[in-house]
């Protein structure tokens, strides 16, 4: 006789959220792995994909603080600064003080950057895109995004409480 724990009861929700979690842990780690070889040939990981796809949004067009940044992308700063750094020196993005804050620094993507995100990188992006959800209907898409919104609110929540304590 099997001891399988009913769906209702906490071992079966324990059970299954470790399986959630172990899954998205590995999604992540093949989004990092697969989405930086779709982009590879244009010098970018996907990393640097959020950064470009954050900078290229037209309510960033004036450039975003590196904290704005930071929080826009759910990185640390610390995080953040190598990968700035790189995307600097390959000449994707421009990093100056902020003229109304010298302590802030503003970061905007260049012509250059512009060009490869958007003439080279985006339609290797939308392919991968297209593999990667192969066989999702726009309902099981618009699902599953419902799902994770709902899971990355609950998470903030976490990550606000474990800040509100630290203080």
């Amino acid at each position: 006789m099997s001891l399988v724990p009913t769906p209702s009861s906490a071992a079966a929700r324990i059970e299954l959220a470790n399986r959630f979690f172990f899954r998205l842990y590995q999604c992540a780690n093949m989004l990092h792995k697969t989405g930086t070889r779709a982009v590879q040939e244009e010098g970018l990981t996907t990393q640097q994909w959020a950064v470009m796809g954050a900078l290229s949004r037209p309510r960033a067009a004036a450039g975003l603080a590196v904290n704005e940044l930071s929080r826009y992308l759910m990185v640390s700063r610390q995080n953040l600064s190598g990968v700035l750094k790189r995307m600097e020196n390959a000449g994707h993005i421009h990093i100056a003080p902020d003229v109304r804050d010298r302590r802030s620094r503003i970061v905007q993507i260049t012509e250059a950057g512009r060009d490869v995100w958007i003439n080279h990188a985006l339609p290797k992006i939308h392919a991968y895109y297209e593999q990667a959800l192969n066989e999702f209907s726009i309902g099981d898409i618009t699902h599953a995004l419902h799902y994770m919104m709902k899971l990355l609110e609950n998470m903030k929540q976490l990550d606000q409480e474990d800040l509100d304590e630290a203080d």
